[in-house]
C-alpha cells in the first residue's frame, strides 16, 4: 500500500469465523489459544465444521459461518489460505491468515505477534488489501483462482502443445510443459520458480509464463486484466487443469479453457505496517 492511502475498515467486528489447515488434529490447542487471544479483545469465535470434526469441538458449516461471522480467520500456511479465500469467494468476507507454517507470503501473522495485532484491529489500526483474482471456464465447471490456473501435460514423457487466443485472436502457440496463468498475488509461487516475473500484488494484471518452452523466443506476458485469454489444446492427448495447486480439471485435445478477470476481489486483512518489498526481503532474500 502506498503511503497516505486510505483502506476500507471492518465495522465493529465482533464474530469470527476460524477454519483450521485440515488433517492437522495437533492444531486444537493452537485454536484454544487463538479463540482466548479473540475473546480478550471481545470477539467471539466460531469453528467451521471440518475443522471442529478434526479436533473434536462443535462447528457450523462453511456457507453458514461465513453468513454470521464478521470476518474470516485462516489457521495454517498459505495453502489453507488459498483454499479459506477461494470457498468463501461469493461472499466477500476479509480473510486473516495466521500463519504456522513456514514460508507464509499470504499468511503474515505468527502466534507471537497475534496478540498485539489483535489490539491494533480492534483499534482500527489494520488494513484491508483487495486482491485480484481470475475466473476460469472449462465445458460445465466454473472456478476461481487467487494464485494461479496451471495448463500442464498429462505425461511426463511428452510435451504439450497449447494455441492461446487474446479476445478471441491468436496470438501465440505454446509447445513445452505447460502455461502458468498467474494474478500478481501469484507471481511469487509457481511463476516464480519457472523464470516469470515478480509482479506488485495489488497490480491488476495476468502474468503468462510458459513452463520449460520448447524454444528461446517464449518468453513471460504480462498484460492489462481487462482482456480475456483462451487456451486451447491442440496436443492428441490432451491436458490437465490445475487451478492454485489444489483442484484438477482434465482437458481433451481441442477443447479449451477462457480465463478473465473475476468479478469480485480477495479481501486481505494485514497489518498496518506490512511492506511487500520487506516480505520479499525476508521470505526470498531480496537484493542479497
Amino acid at each position: 500500500m502506498r503511503i497516505n492511502e486510505k483502506t476500507e475498515l471492518l465495522n465493529n467486528p465482533t464474530k469470527a469465523g476460524i477454519i483450521l489447515k485440515p488433517s492437522s488434529p495437533e492444531l486444537k490447542e493452537s485454536y484454544f489459544k487463538i479463540k482466548d487471544m479473540f475473546y480478550s479483545v471481545g470477539i467471539d469465535v466460531i469453528l467451521e465444521s471440518n475443522s471442529a470434526t478434526m479436533i473434536k469441538e462443535k462447528g457450523i458449516s462453511l456457507n453458514k459461518l461465513c453468513n454470521e461471522v464478521d470476518f474470516l480467520v485462516s489457521v495454517g500456511g498459505d495453502g489453507t489460505l488459498l483454499s479459506v479465500v477461494r470457498k468463501s469467494f461469493n461472499y466477500e468476507k476479509p480473510v486473516l491468515g495466521i500463519n504456522l507454517g513456514t514460508l507464509g507470503f499470504l499468511t503474515d501473522i505468527n502466534m507471537d505477534e497475534l496478540e498485539k495485532f489483535l489490539s491494533d484491529f480492534k483499534s482500527g489500526v489494520y488494513r484491508i488489501d483487495n486482491r485480484m483474482m481470475v475466473e476460469g471456464a472449462l465445458n460445465l465447471n466454473s472456478f476461481v483462482a487467487f494464485n494461479d490456473i496451471v495448463i500442464s501435460r498429462k505425461s511426463i514423457s511428452s510435451m504439450i502443445s497449447i494455441d492461446a487466443k487474446i479476445d478471441g485472436k491468436p496470438f501465440n502457440s505454446y509447445y513445452g510443459d505447460g502455461v502458468i496463468v498467474s494474478t500478481p498475488s501469484g507471481s511469487t509461487a509457481y511463476n516464480l520458480s519457472v523464470g516469470g516475473p515478480l509482479v506488485y500484488p495489488l497490480t491488476e494484471a495476468f502474468i503468462i509464463t510458459p513452463v520449460a518452452p520448447h524454444s528461446l523466443t517464449q518468453r513471460p506476458l504480462v498484460m492489462p486484466a481487462d482482456f480475456e485469454i483462451e487456451f486451447t489444446i491442440s496436443d492428441n492427448q490432451g491436458a490437465v487443469v490445475i487451478v492454485d495447486g489444489q483442484d484438477i480439471y482434465e482437458v481433451e485435445q481441442n477443447e479449451s479453457i477462457k480465463i478473465r478477470i473475476a468479478s469480485k476481489k480477495a479481501k486481505m486483512i494485514h497489518r498496518i505496517e506490512r511492506n511487500y518489498f520487506d516480505v520479499l526481503n525476508e521470505k526470498l532474500r531480496w537484493g542479497n
